[in-house]
């Protein structure tokens, strides 16, 4: 696999990211070369604590002073509980404003130390080592970070740019091939929303991503980190709808993990379903034909994803969907392809027409 480097370009909050493989040794130098301090922090979780390992030897290697925190796996992490014993973590290290957050994992630990690193002394440095398939194409990229509340995913957050993105390609090799499933659903959707071709890429190449052939992740992950950064540099913020674009499915989403109790799927699992109620959404707005709607239903199969939601109430689902942070006074917005490779925010969604959408699935 060739290395390559993508540059988010956001003025003083420019970074790289970096797609390689067999490489985690690399990373301190990847560090010491974005940040002024000497100190880290490494926050992984059970699953990724074998790679934690390697960057911590590789960081330490570079001349850094390290902690290392290892917290249990699981959306359940995104609390205000797990954040707070972090700042226990840098209090001890002893931390100042040049030490580095690392976050590497999935996106929960992206997610977490991410808004750790925005929070502390005001913000201080963070570098993301994404080793899931979801964390490399999305979560690791653009700078949100945050926590969820009992009652609404990813309310408690903050932007927060890293000063890299390492992605070793290699790691994957030890994920579940559930984890990596999952991955494919946020991939799936760069497809839906921004490029045609890289859909049916996706259509004509499953077997060798199921596969994990080299080239195919290698060109899945740089096309996917390459489209996220194109939206972000156009609006870091998410204070214009093009951003927003990114959440296709999320509204959905983000009330089947609600009602699961963050447990019951994976995040790309939600998406995956979510993306099908969205697309049978704009079906019935007349927004697209059928053949959009069932040919991401075969691709999603075809990663073994779930393509129909759970048998959640529809009256909580839609009550936890109101509470969305896209919603404005209580009124949904939803992102909604127009054909295949263009979407738009509507803010005239009918409830009615939501709920019809949940009823053909849910009691």
């Amino acid at each position: 696999m060739n290395e390559q480097t993508l540059r988010v370009q956001l003025r003083e909050r420019s970074y790289d990211i970096v797609v390689t493989a067999n490489a985690l040794p690399q990373l301190g130098a990847f560090a010491l070369a974005r940040t002024q301090g000497n100190a880290a922090l490494i926050v992984t979780d059970e699953n990724a604590k074998v790679h934690a390992a390697s960057v911590q030897t590789s960081l330490e290697a570079a001349g850094f002073r390290t902690r290392l925190a290892v917290r249990p796996s699981g959306e359940a992490q995104k609390s205000l509980e797990s954040a707070s014993q972090l700042y226990d973590s840098l209090i001890d290290l002893p931390a100042d404003r040049r030490t580095l957050v690392v976050a590497v994992g999935g996106g929960v630990i992206g997610d977490l130390a991410g808004f750790v690193a925005a929070t502390y002394a005001r913000g201080i440095p963070l570098l993301m080592v994404p080793t899931t398939l979801l964390a490399m194409v999305d979560s690791s990229v653009g700078g949100k970070v945050g926590l969820n509340h009992a009652r609404a995913k990813n309310m408690i957050g903050a932007f927060h740019q890293p000063i890299g993105v390492f992605i070793d390609c290699a790691t994957l090799n030890t994920l579940p091939a559930r984890e990596f499933n999952s991955g494919l659903a946020e991939v799936v959707k760069y497809g839906v929303i921004l490029d045609a071709p890289f859909f049916e890429y996706l259509e004509q190449s499953a077997e060798a991503i199921l596969r994990r052939e080299p080239a195919a992740i290698q060109r899945i992950v740089v096309r996917s980190c390459e489209l996220k950064a194109r939206i972000v540099e156009q609006d870091e913020r998410e204070e214009t709808d093009i951003r927003a674009k990114l959440n296709y499915g999320h509204t959905f989403a983000h009330a089947f993990e609600t009602a699961g109790g963050y447990s019951a799927w994976l995040h790309g699992e939600a998406v995956a379903a979510g993306m099908i109620c969205a697309s049978m959404l704009a079906q019935r707005r007349g927004l697209i034909s059928g053949e959009i709607t069932e040919r991401q239903r075969r691709l999603l199969q075809a990663f073994a994803l779930p393509i129909t939601p759970q048998q959640w109430p529809v009256a909580d689902l839609l009550n936890t969907m109101r509470k969305d942070k896209k919603a404005v006074a209580g009124r949904m917005r939803f992102i909604l392809p127009t054909r295949l490779g263009e979407v738009a925010l509507f803010d005239d969604v009918p409830e009615s027409d939501v709920r019809a959408v949940l009823e053909l699935f849910t009691v």
